[in-house]
């Protein structure tokens, strides 16, 4: 038999003696997650209560567990999948808001910076907010009902949403349906989320510069001083919705590569010049900051009878490979109000003139709105839009109703390190 010399496991009695001596070395820590696709989103979802009570603190917590501490640009050191529609995360909690079910914090993970920002709201996060709070016991069904609406606050823009969400006999979400949803695979229970009055979600202002169409002057260090015909819109979210014909030759001709920095770094120079008209940055510099609001979009006509307009979103200085649900729910209220970049490219192309926006009167709807059809680069996404009119006359975005889907991945302990 062969001897096996000792001092090959020579440490190995001293590691197992001093366990205690060992676990002061560690610095990993669990923290309760679901990890779910929500929209054409995925990310994680938290209770409120095991993170710290100060949001400030969540920082290197989040980091850390998507994998963006270092700046990574794959974060595959964490669960985030290095892009922005799989970097986010929902921190949700049981409200004690008169009338309000479930309070909702988003949080964008920077895919490739150690930063997060919670500037704004994540309308397709904001889908699997009510299932996941029907899951988790922070709400509770009525037996025997079929469905349950779900009043959300989103603290980022302290507005409030009704998400319809489906029930399973014993009061459960249905995931199970037939809802096709573009950029997904298979079908879903739909789940229908309505913005309540979202004008003004960080602004205070559906047009934050008074104006439903203006021209933005841009400077840029590729293609030097230029004008772009662009609505500045505040609704479920701040966007800068820019008349893609008016963009410099020179883009258009980029934008069949949509990755060509020349192409994106011009967009991020609209979109920081509008940060600044809309009083959302103080100048260029600071707007460079905040990455995720405003967002930007490029819109087009829809050049055939499928949709209504066609556009490109981006998000976190690339473009979106759908489109953000509260952007839907921004130009869907865009293209209900005449005189914005939305409303002349959607409708140029009515014939008849018919209004398809719902109309409610104090609170009252007394006409139900007919679908807007938003095409993106994953497909065509629906926006019903409906406008209120209050005792003075005074017109303005009493809600705007988008669907969605949300399915549960796993469930258990996400590893962070602090």
């Amino acid at each position: 038999m062969t001897k096996v010399s000792s001092s090959i496991f020579a440490d190995v009695p001293t590691v197992l003696l001093q366990p205690k001596e060992l676990s002061r070395n560690v610095s990993r820590h669990t923290l309760p997650a679901v990890w779910m696709r929500s929209g054409t989103s995925k990310g994680l979802f938290l209770h409120r209560k095991d993170l710290p009570q100060s949001p400030s603190s969540w920082n290197q917590i989040l980091l850390s567990a998507m994998g963006s501490v270092q700046g990574s640009t794959n974060q595959i050191d964490g669960m985030g999948g290095g892009t922005s529609t799989t970097s986010k995360v929902a921190v949700v909690a049981r409200s004690t808001r008169p009338g309000v079910d479930v309070e909702y914090t988003f949080v964008q993970v920077a895919p490739d910076q150690a930063k997060v920002d919670m500037t704004g709201n994540c309308g397709n996060m904001l889908a699997g907010v009510g299932p996941f709070a029907l899951d988790e016991g922070i709400v509770e069904a009525v037996p025997g009902d079929s469905e349950m609406d779900i009043r959300i606050f989103n603290t980022n823009t302290e507005q409030t949403i009704i998400e319809t969400v489906q029930l399973t006999p014993d009061g459960r979400f249905r995931e199970d349906g037939d809802y096709s949803l573009p950029g997904v695979q298979g079908t879903s229970s739909p789940i229908k989320t309505a913005f309540l009055n979202p004008a003004g979600s960080m602004t205070g202002r559906l047009f934050p510069t008074g104006a439903t169409q203006e021209t933005l002057t841009v400077q840029s260090r590729y293609t030097g001083s230029f004008a772009v015909r662009a609505s500045l819109i505040d609704a479920a979210n701040p966007f800068v919705l820019v008349d893609a014909s008016s963009l410099p030759s020179v883009l258009q001709k980029l934008w069949p590569d949509k990755g060509n920095n020349v192409f994106l770094s011009t967009i991020e120079d609209i979109r920081r010049q509008g940060a600044v008209q809309m009083g959302l940055a103080k100048d260029l510099d600071a707007a460079g900051l905040v990455r995720g609001t405003p967002k930007i979009a490029l819109l087009t006509s829809a050049g055939d009878d499928d949709a209504d307009i066609s556009l490109l979103s981006f998000s976190m200085g690339k473009p979106h490979p759908s489109l953000q649900l509260t952007g839907a729910v921004c130009i869907g209220a865009a293209m209900s109000i005449h005189g914005t970049i939305a409303w002349d490219l959607a409708n140029d192309r009515q014939k008849d003139g018919t209004p398809r926006h719902g109309m409610a009167v104090e609170g009252h709807q007394i006409a139900a709105p007919i679908p807007w059809r938003i095409r993106h680069p994953a497909g065509v996404i629906t926006a019903e839009t409906v406008l209120g009119m209050g005792k003075n006359g005074t017109v303005h975005v009493d809600r705007v109703a988008v669907y969605r889907t949300a399915r549960r991945l796993f469930e258990g302990n996400v590893f962070y390190r602090a």
